[in-house]
């Protein structure tokens, strides 16, 4: 790898003298690394997993132009479009990747420094104001033409179409562990229907397709150390047309949860209503009147759907065998499925305190 590496920063930075490479982030998808130069200067270097995108191209068409968009809005905004979004590098041959002689296809990102990325909520404030950058995201990005991109990973957010490989991995059973999961098996099932309730919508127009981040994290999310202010938004790999919904249910469901993501022990897993309403009030300011009155009634569906859809994601990938999600221990992959279903049942407990109102 090292070898690989030293090969691959030639392309991006010939004749600059590397003096550190390390692991950076806790991403489960791709390979990042940290790169400082001998001059001091800082940046991110990722090994992007074609397992997972297979249109590298694609892909990184996508993050260019979308970035590049996002630094033109910035700028009108007054803000500083060097940190309040990423910027890929071109190789020396002027494309935003490079393929190594092993076929492994990496790229480079300016470092943004002197910020903090979250793994759980430390505080209402930092949901806040994770809440408030990707709804100014989606108003940044609401007149961008969500047609133009590139569909990174097909069916990303079909919550109907994950539920068809989950019951497809349930009956071959390849690595004969369905017997360990049957209790998250039968509660899925039981909500078949609820898989279903978005993408209904969509088809019958009554919500809008827009261009979404997919990926809302609280750690996609780089904040002030200090004022826990939004500085910027990371991983554009999976940006596509979507609904607005689903974006805002992927926040809740890692940021509003009151236990890490694999943890093991379920008792520990509720959703927190203080953290779930700081981060609504954000993301609904920072969309500045852009959504729809359908639209902000549906949050909380796209929360309870997307933390369905990982759980099925999870327990989907547990049962073929851990292809997907990176995993450091067995049953990882079942304690992040476990983790997901308590979060829909307190959902469920809590559904009347997580209606939100339209703003007049």
């Amino acid at each position: 790898m090292e070898a690989v590496i030293r090969e691959v920063l030639q392309k991006f930075f010939p004749g600059e003298e590397i003096v550190s490479v390390g692991p950076h982030g806790s991403g489960h998808i791709n390979h990042t690394f940290a790169v400082e130069t001998e001059a001091g200067k800082k940046y991110v270097l990722q090994k992007i997993n074609t397992d997972i995108f297979k249109d590298v191209e694609g892909l990184m068409e996508n993050v260019v132009n979308v970035t590049d968009y996002l630094r033109g809005q910035i700028a009108q905004e007054g803000g500083d479009p060097e940190r309040g979004t990423m910027r890929a590098l071109p190789t020396v041959d002027g494309k935003y990747y490079y393929k190594d002689v092993e076929g492994g296809c990496w790229r480079v990102y300016l470092l943004i420094d002197n910020v903090i990325s979250l793994d759980q909520a430390e505080n209402e404030e930092a949901l806040y104001a994770s809440g408030l950058a990707f709804g100014r995201f989606q108003a940044q990005l609401a007149d961008y033409p969500a047609q133009t991109l590139h569909e990174t990973i097909p069916d990303f957010h079909n919550t109907p179409k994950r539920y068809q490989t989950f019951e497809k991995a349930v009956e071959e059973d390849c690595c004969q562990r369905a017997a360990s999961a049957a209790g998250e098996i039968a509660f899925i099932r039981a909500r078949k229907v609820e898989t279903e309730i978005l993408t209904d919508l969509l088809k019958a127009g009554e919500l809008p397709l827009r261009l979404t981040h997919n990926d809302t994290k609280l750690n996609n999310v780089l904040l002030d150390p200090e004022t826990y202010e939004a500085v910027c938004i990371v991983d554009f790999d999976t940006i596509m047309p979507g609904l607005t919904a689903y974006d805002f249910g992927d926040a809740i469901r890692f940021g509003a949860n009151t236990a890490v993501e694999d943890e093991p022990d379920t008792s520990r897993v509720s959703l927190s209503l203080p953290l779930y309403r700081a981060y609504v009030k954000g993301f609904v300011e920072g969309c500045g009147g852009r959504l729809t009155p359908k639209e902000i009634e549906t949050l909380p569906v796209g929360a309870k759907t997307i933390t369905l859809e990982q759980g099925i994601r999870f327990l989907t990938d547990y049962l073929q065998g851990d292809t997907y999600y990176q995993t450091s221990r067995e049953g990882q992959n079942l304690d992040r499925c476990r983790t997901q279903l308590a979060l829909v049942a307190d959902m469920e407990r809590k559904w009347e305190q997580m209606q939100i109102e339209a703003p007049h």
